[in-house]
């Protein structure tokens, strides 16, 4: 198969696991990729303004925030901005019961709850060792995710509340809060429409339960050696970890490199 664009997860997979730096043997791998006049895009929970490093890997295209916010170059492709309202609502009502809530725009914020468990959650899903700004006036803005940080019987209360709000949880601890779908497929398929390739042609790359989409979605779905079994179970192939040049040893078995 000749394929045409690879969607790489960043933390899990383009960084390694552990440690969050980025091995020589998977810059060499994009490097590679992009000589061949292979595409290559980031697809991450992370904010755009958490990609400087991923930049200067060579890559121009970014599907952040979960699939919210999708950006190339300078071009907007594809952004779902949330009701201005309901991130009122939510925050309003996380603060009340003192639960870490998190907003997505070009940049990242938190509504100021600080918990172990929080710390801990943004360090593994965010590469973050300490808590990002507070932004009471966020709503103010367009905000294209927000996730909640909370155990399941405290998710219940906000399904209560909010019946017209969806919690998908992706994270042990941490759940999008959405009023529309919002999904890193969703936002490929408007990256491929833009670049005008099929999904067929398209290679992706994860170790998260909110890549599971995105692998199924693709022609080659690989999930990484310390991905998670839900995840594994949905892969065409699972490589080695992104501690063992996993990304590398996939694209060379496949000789796409």
């Amino acid at each position: 198969m000749d394929y045409k664009i690879v969607f790489l997860d960043v933390d899990g997979t383009i960084t390694h696991h552990d440690d969050g730096s980025i091995p020589d043997s998977t810059r060499a791998a994009i490097q590679a990729l992009i000589n061949r006049g292979i595409k290559v895009v980031a697809a991450t929970g992370r904010p755009l303004s958490m990609c400087e490093e991923i930049e200067e890997l060579g890559i121009d295209t970014f599907i952040t925030a979960n699939g919210g916010y999708v950006k190339h170059n300078k071009n907007v492709i594809y952004k779902v901005p949330m009701d201005k309202d309901i991130i009122r609502e939510v925050m309003e009502f996380s603060n009340l019961e003192n639960n870490g809530l998190s907003f997505y725009t070009e940049e990242f914020s938190m509504n100021g709850v600080m918990d172990r468990k929080i710390l801990s959650a943004l360090k593994e899903t965010l590469s973050l060792d300490e808590y990002p700004t507070t932004n009471s006036l966020i709503y103010e803005q367009e905000v294209y995710l927000m996730c909640l940080f909370a155990d399941d019987d405290t998710v219940e209360k906000y399904i209560q509340t909010f019946p017209y709000l969806s919690f998908k949880r992706w994270h042990p601890f941490v759940l999008n809060v959405l009023n529309e779908e919002v999904s890193k497929s969703l936002a490929i398929l408007k990256t491929l429409e833009y670049f005008d390739i099929d999904k067929s042609e398209a290679i992706a790359f994860g170790d998260g339960e909110n890549d599971i989409d995105m692998l199924e979605l693709v022609g080659l779905g690989i999930a990484m050696g310390n991905g998670s079994e839900k995840l594994k179970n949905t892969a065409d192939f699972i490589t080695k970890k992104s501690s063992d040049d996993g990304i590398s040893y996939a694209l060379k078995q496949y000789s796409i490199i």
